[in-house]
């Protein structure tokens, strides 16, 4: 949808607006692009033709530098940090119970970073529950803990940012959910 907004436009010439509404129900701006008429008058900018007749150019302005940083935000906001699987920039992250179990979290990590699944193996020095915490702070959207029954059945427990556990799961099969759900923009 467009609308057309007579004399809102820039003074030096028509301009293009690219809004969305933010979660409070307000526009704002993503993207500009606009024709500039007055600059290249001013700086009497000009142009050789196919003629050989001199021409004044028009200047378009775009707005890169923040529209990054402004759709970056517009998403943070929107998703209140908790992106979707396919966005996230860690998808997974992996948390041995104890260092006796680090061998099997990097059999785990390089099984899904074959899938090419963005994974964190999170073997830091912290208790496992503070381990946990952190990483539900950081809104990531699978953990998968991994401790003695994971290793003697060759399994995963994934728990999901939605509160939802999967328990006794075959590495295989949670690449093929993840996949599933990457591929279908969940």
């Amino acid at each position: 949808m467009y609308v057309e907004a007579l004399d809102e436009a820039a003074f030096y010439g028509p301009k293009l607006d690219v809004q969305a509404k933010n979660v409070h129900g307000k526009e704002d701006t993503l993207f500009t692009a606009q024709m500039d008429f007055l600059l290249p008058q001013k700086f009497e900018m000009e142009y050789v033709d196919a003629n050989g007749e001199k021409k004044r150019p028009v200047m378009i302005h775009r707005s890169t530098i923040g529209c990054l940083e402004r759709v970056f935000g517009f998403l943070i906001e929107h998703y209140g940090g908790a992106f979707p699987t396919w966005l996230s920039p860690t998808q997974v992250t992996i948390l041995p119970v104890s260092e006796k179990f680090i061998d099997y979290a990097k059999k785990v990590e390089l099984a899904l970073k074959e899938a090419n699944i963005r994974v964190h193996l999170d073997n830091q020095s912290e208790t496992l529950g503070k381990r946990i915490r952190n990483n539900k702070m950081l809104k990531i959207p699978y953990m998968i803990v991994v401790g003695q029954k994971e290793v003697g059945s060759d399994t995963v427990t994934v728990e999901c940012r939605n509160k939802e556990q999967l328990k006794d799961l075959k590495i295989d099969d949670f690449v093929a959910i993840i996949q599933k759900e990457i591929l279908n923009k969940q």
